[in-house]
């Protein structure tokens, strides 16, 4: 007998241009926010709810809170008794805690499940915030000299790619030009109002120097907020035959490897990919999926930088390896394009709260294939899919959404 089917019942994101902190909130309140609202848009109550899973990052690091497992309940006496777990990889933390759901209702012993990530970022200064964040990373094996730990790891990427393939700055601006403007659709975009250069240039007043060829437009910004999703399972629908679901979980792919980026590059050499494990990990949600890429309108990837949507675009197969200035260049990427990327804005253009980015494109990807994405909607989209990074891609977790309406 075959596991039931995943289905997305329905979901909330935060605006991701608000400061938690200057509210006088902290991850109660976004808590509360996140499982009231994700609640509503699904028409459930919490007793409807029958195992949680949270999803944060750095929780103990940004605002001294561990143990945010218990937050849902804390915050709603409704979720009281109903088992949570907390998961941690990461960028990719979101992602994981929803694997983690859909093995609890694939296993039979729970229908319903609710997923949120949450992170606030913004309760230090920038340059703080920027060391916490770095502590996913190999630390004392890499990155002692940087500045800043992560734009200098996809630099990285970004210069093993320049090695193997050759590459255009000028692609990597296009990147970031594109997910600012996708943003400014997007009504909970952290840059949506943002006063962006146009075009954007390499320019060291507007878009200064950050880390080696990555300016300050090639990374994504400190976050905060939160997204959620309720799950339900096939037999669940259909004792509910009202319910309208977003969409279905058709498959998914989930690859861990070292924390250390040069290990990745050391190991791939040779190889035509430049991270091998990504492409294996879109590659199994595809045949999970039974789908190729051409049946996929669209795709929400993890831009933490310009580099990693660069990564993203050869890595999912549209094009050849080190090919990927072909997509931007042809237009494929644009939201009326071949594969639009990140409609949404992405993290660049749409924001970064580590521990509910997987959460949140697996959202918007739920709101591509049921139409529901408002002024960011890909005409037509039937089946999108998502590609989630923690760190250095040490963990790499994609899925793909269909919309069977």
């Amino acid at each position: 007998m075959s596991a039931p089917g995943v289905w997305i019942l329905g979901g909330y994101q935060s605006d991701f241009a608000r400061n938690f902190d200057r509210e006088g909130l902290d991850f109660s309140g976004l808590t509360a926010e996140v499982v009231d609202a994700t609640l509503a848009a699904s028409r459930l109550d919490a007793a409807d709810i029958g195992v949680v899973h949270v999803a944060n990052a750095f929780g103990e690091l940004f605002a001294r809170q561990g143990h945010l497992g218990a937050m849902p309940a804390t915050v709603h006496d409704g979720l009281w008794d109903v088992p949570a777990t907390r998961h941690e990889a990461a960028c990719a933390s979101g992602s994981v805690a929803t694997l983690a759901a859909m093995a609890d209702l694939r296993s039979g012993a729970y229908r319903t499940a609710l997923v949120i990530g949450v992170e606030l970022e913004k309760t230090v200064p920038g340059d703080a915030a920027t060391s916490i964040l770095g502590t996913a990373a190999w630390t004392g094996h890499e990155g002692a000299d940087a500045k800043y730990m992560w734009p200098h790891m996809f630099e990285t990427v970004a210069a093993e790619y320049d090695r193997r393939y050759g590459l255009d700055e000028t692609h990597l601006r296009a990147i970031a030009a594109r997910n600012l403007a996708n943003a400014r659709a997007n009504p909970n975009a952290q840059t949506r109002t943002w006063a962006v250069p146009e075009p954007l240039t390499d320019d060291d007043v507007s878009n200064p120097t950050i880390e080696g060829r990555l300016r300050r437009f090639d990374c994504s910004q400190l976050t905060d907020g939160g997204a959620g999703l309720v799950l339900v399972t096939d037999d669940w629908l259909r004792d509910h035959p009202t319910a309208r679901p977003l969409g279905r979980i058709d498959g998914w792919g989930h690859r861990t490897v070292g924390l250390g980026l040069q290990q990745k590059l050391d190991r791939s050499a040779g190889q035509p990919y430049v991270l091998p494990h990504v492409r294996s990990a879109v590659q199994d949600a595809f045949d999970r999926a039974q789908v190729r890429l051409d049946d996929i309108d669209g795709f929400e990837v993890h831009d933490c930088f310009t580099p990693s949507e660069y990564l993203a675009i050869d890595h999912i197969g549209l094009t050849p390896p080190g090919e990927s200035w072909k997509a931007i260049e042809s237009g494929d990427i644009d939201p009326d394009g071949r594969c639009p990327i990140n409609p949404s804005g992405g993290l660049i253009g749409g924001g970064h709260p580590v521990g509910a980015s997987g959460v949140r494109m697996l959202l918007d990807a739920a709101r591509q294939v049921s139409g529901t994405a408002g002024a960011y909607q890909v005409d037509g989209a039937q089946t999108f899919g998502t590609l989630n990074f923690g760190g250095s891609t040490a963990t790499t977790v994609t899925f793909v959404v269909g919309s069977h309406a």
